[in-house]
């Protein structure tokens, strides 16, 4: 009699990863981290975009790491033909420089799920410090929504109808966002009127990076964009984006609404945190407030936004087929503080017509 065999579970298929990087020490760090990782394996290294291109077709990764100054062709030269040709999950290893920065915003902004930033001194240990975050990022990446690359949007007219000089400065437009939310923050600050109520956003940045990202902002928006400063006041008109490493906070002081940074502890493991701004928003704006839930990983800031909702808020997620990672708005839902749920492009259409509804009510009273 044939002995039966009983079949045990098949083997979790790793994740492949495509290391691309012109420095040999670079590529031998990367690969070494990503190979402790029992749910992943290097298929291959690459020095340059040329050689990667061949080892693309011949492997099929799942994610790229990709540095951005290479040989023969730069990363983000590389990284545009990728996403029209075959979009691919990528995680950028980039310089922490002010132009560093830039050409990781351009990155993102071209389809790059997010980035690692490389140390300037010490790479050999600054890359192993960092180890968590990028193998949680190619994790991250492995499952992202990726999209072909489309032209670039233009800026909206100037034509475009303002609010109208009525609205309540009272009005606070509050934030949060991580994994793919520059992109998204870009797309709900581009329509906004000069007479947009003031716009406070914590979006998951180190530093280093957050003040080019407000200045890239600003240079495409018609409401100002800028980095938040401690003490400043929050005016209508005005993106504040929340420092790399510090919290941002919303504070009344008499009639006004000022910002407030701290460098406490990280909460839900940043900082910047949404679920300390959601929180600040929630006890001192309430009903003032409309809450916004963009692409991210995770559950920052879901609690605090049934905080806000509870206090008076009307509160927004982004949703699921138009999110980068449907993590944070996902937890958001799942709490209870969300009234809305909408794409991505349907989100400021919405919110300006809250504020002209909001208006129009007013006046009748």
């Amino acid at each position: 009699m044939q002995k039966q065999t009983v079949a045990g579970p098949a083997p979790a298929r790793r994740i492949k990863v495509l290391v691309i990087d012109d420095s040999a020490l670079i590529r031998s760090l990367l690969s070494e981290i990503i190979s402790r990782q029992s749910d992943m394996v290097v298929v291959g290294t690459a020095p340059d975009p040329i050689v990667a291109r061949e080892m693309i077709r011949n492997l099929d990764p799942d994610v790229l790491t990709l540095d951005v100054e290479m040989p023969r062709m730069d990363g983000i030269d590389f990284l545009e033909k990728l996403m029209r040709l075959r979009p691919m999950p990528v995680v950028m290893v980039s310089t922490m420089t002010q132009q560093g920065a830039e050409v990781t915003l351009r990155a993102l902004e071209l389809g790059a799920v997010d980035f690692v930033a490389k140390p300037k001194i010490d790479i050999a240990r600054g890359i192993d410090a960092t180890s968590h975050e990028l193998v949680e990022k190619i994790r991250l990446a492995s499952n992202a929504r990726v999209r072909r690359l489309n032209p670039f949007r233009p800026v909206p007219a100037p034509g475009q109808p303002a609010l109208g000089s009525r609205i309540s400065t009272e009005k606070l437009i509050i934030v949060g966002a991580s994994t793919g939310g520059t992109e998204a923050i870009r797309e709900l600050l581009l329509p906004m009127p000069p007479d947009a109520p003031a716009i406070v956003i914590t979006q998951h940045m180190p530093a280093g990076f957050t003040r080019s990202f407000a200045q890239r902002l600003d240079s495409l928006c018609r409401i100002s964009v800028k980095e938040a400063a401690d003490g400043e006041r929050i005016l209508p008109g005005h993106a504040y984006i929340a420092p790399g490493d510090f919290h941002l906070m919303v504070q009344k002081s008499g009639a006004n609404y000022i910002a407030r940074l701290s460098d406490a502890e990280p909460v839900n493991r940043h900082r910047p945190s949404v679920e300390v701004l959601f929180k600040s928003a929630a006890q001192c704006a309430g009903g003032n407030v409309i809450g916004i839930m963009l692409t991210g990983m995770g559950r920052d800031g879901a609690t605090a936004m049934l905080e806000m909702k509870r206090a008076g808020a009307h509160n927004i997620a982004q949703d699921e087929a138009s999110c980068v990672v449907f993590g944070m708005p996902k937890e958001a839902i799942a709490a209870g503080g969300v009234d809305e749920v909408l794409p991505l492009d349907a989100i400021t259409p919405r919110v300006l017509g809250l504020l002209r509804e909001g208006d129009a009510v007013r006046h009748r009273i």
